[in-house]
């Protein structure tokens, strides 16, 4: 009884390995090669797969989504002879697990490598200043070769990028220097072009200021003259409707006279030749208003006399009572006696 309880525990368990290895679950976005005595047979997708124990075998399992692989700083050499250092990130997708699996020994180290060659090429015929902001030129360069390259390895290459590109110390010393230079220049002439504006801007509003100071001006001036010329042209009027007399006139003179004294500056006052008339005037107002009847005309003020020039030698020198000027002296003529031959 025990040799075949021994049996039949063997079978049992025969059975249960070759349950499990027939029965094989894929996971979902993944791939399994199956090979048959070594040999590919098929690929089983995501879901329950049935195989033959024994004889089919689970040769690799693929991830079908897709991969970020970063890979480390390369030191590339630029075309003006400067070493750089560039971090790579690359975005693929296996679209073919047998011929990612078949067609090369292992498609991680294979699209490092071919990174790293693609990007020394690209590198090598551009410049520092061009490495440094060409970015997009060079993801694109490094994905149309790559994608090319591993098509036929069952791969996709989604995306490159560029993760880092770091010059050698000395070169980022002097690229930071000249960037602060070209800080510096930038502010000076921002400086200088707020100057420049203020300025205008200055000289604008003083010539606005300036402009409409005189023309206020202009406009006071103008309504100055109008109310002037109104004024006098009221009292004109005002004159001439109330009719007034000489005595009136003569007495209004009268009362402007003492303005013309007024001020500290005046040192000589002059009194014109109508103040007779005045006085004349006005006189015979006061007479007429006290004696009720005609009163004898005031003395007239005869003006002063015009000074005749002297002449020391000759004269005084007649004046001529028309024109009021001293008229030029006649000399007589003098008689010499004739002497006798």
């Amino acid at each position: 009884m025990e040799p075949v309880l021994i049996v039949l525990i063997v079978l049992v368990v025969v059975a249960f390995i070759a349950l499990i290895k027939t029965i094989q679950v894929i996971p979902q976005a993944s791939a399994a090669i199956v090979e048959r005595f070594g040999r590919y047979t098929r690929t089983l997708s995501a879901g329950l797969n049935i195989v033959v124990p024994f004889i089919d075998t689970i040769r690799n399992r693929i991830d079908l989504r897709e991969q970020v692989v970063p890979f480390p700083p390369q030191p590339v050499i630029t075309s003006d002879n400067l070493v750089v250092n560039i971090d790579t990130v690359i975005y693929y997708q296996v679209t073919d697990p047998r011929a990612a699996t078949y067609e090369v020994a292992s498609y991680i180290q294979a699209i490092e490598q071919l990174t790293v060659t693609t990007l020394r090429n690209i590198i090598g015929s551009m410049d520092l200043e061009s490495t440094l902001t060409s970015r997009e030129v060079i993801n694109a360069g490094l994905r149309g070769v790559l994608d090319e390259a591993t098509g036929r390895w069952g791969i996709r290459v989604n995306r490159v990028e560029l993760k880092a590109i770091e010059p050698p110390t000395s070169i980022q010393d002097s690229m930071e220097k000249q960037m602060r230079a070209d800080r510096d220049k930038r502010a000076a002439i921002l400086t200088a072009e707020g100057a420049r504006q203020a300025q205008i801007l200055r000289a604008e509003g003083e010539k606005q200021a300036a402009v409409l100071q005189a023309e206020g001006e202009a406009q006071a001036a103008v309504l100055k003259a109008d109310g002037e010329a109104a004024a006098i042209r009221t009292v004109f009027e005002a004159i001439h409707e109330g009719d007034a007399d000489q005595k009136l006139l003569a007495y209004q003179y009268l009362q402007t006279l003492p303005e013309l004294a007024k001020g500290d500056a005046n040192k000589l006052w002059i009194i014109p030749s109508e103040v007779g008339d005045a006085l004349k005037g006005l006189g015979g107002a006061f007479q007429g208003a006290v004696g009720g009847g005609a009163t004898p005309a005031a003395p007239a003020v005869q003006p002063p006399a015009a000074r005749v020039p002297v002449d020391p030698a000759t004269g005084p020198r007649p004046v001529d009572t028309e024109n009021k000027t001293a008229r030029p002296r006649v000399e007589p003529t003098r008689q010499y006696p004739k002497i006798d031959e």
